[in-house]
């Protein structure tokens, strides 16, 4: 009888042994990254995900109809930058009348949040200036459009790169 209690005495309760801790630690790493993950998810928008993505489709054909009226009109234009001024000249293929203002949108690509909307003034000549909200880099999809939304030229644009956007009519 005097062996089996010196062995006892000798056994550490479970919480003492290291296998139960080590056993117990990979389903808890998971439980705590599953929570980081879900207050991540809760916390940040996306803005990929469109609320309204069925009134999204139904103005793809006005957009194109737009796109065509800018290739009828044979229009063209070209944004120079300089810090966070821009410049654009417009042409046009005819003797079409341009507009006093243009609005000129800069959407990010995976950031709603970064979206500007510009509204360029002419100065005369096809010429117009305007000014960015704030800097940009990096890959910007581009559109200009007359304020009656008549026609509408777009494209993308790399602002890191010290070349003019160049946007032209797209007949498809």
């Amino acid at each position: 009888m005097t062996a089996t209690v010196t062995l006892q005495a000798g056994r550490k309760p479970w919480y003492k042994e290291p296998w139960p801790w080590m056993l117990m630690a990979g389903p808890g790493v998971v439980v705590v990254a599953a929570i980081i993950t879900i207050v991540l998810a809760v916390k940040s928008d996306d803005g990929l995900v469109s609320d309204d993505y069925y009134k999204e489709g139904l103005g793809i054909n006005q957009r194109l109809q737009r796109d065509h009226q800018a290739a009828q009109l044979g229009l063209q234009a070209d944004v120079m930058r300089a810090d966070n001024k821009l410049r654009l000249l417009l042409s046009a293929q005819g003797s079409a009348a341009f507009p006093e203002v243009l609005m000129l949108h800069l959407k990010h690509p995976t950031i709603d949040g970064r979206d500007q909307k510009i509204e360029l003034k002419s100065e005369g000549a096809g010429f117009y200036n305007g000014v960015l909200a704030t800097a940009v880099a990096g890959r910007w999809h581009v559109s200009l459009e007359d304020p009656a939304g008549q026609w509408r030229l777009h494209g993308d644009w790399r602002a890191d790169l010290d070349e003019p956007l160049r946007l032209r009519a797209k007949a498809e």
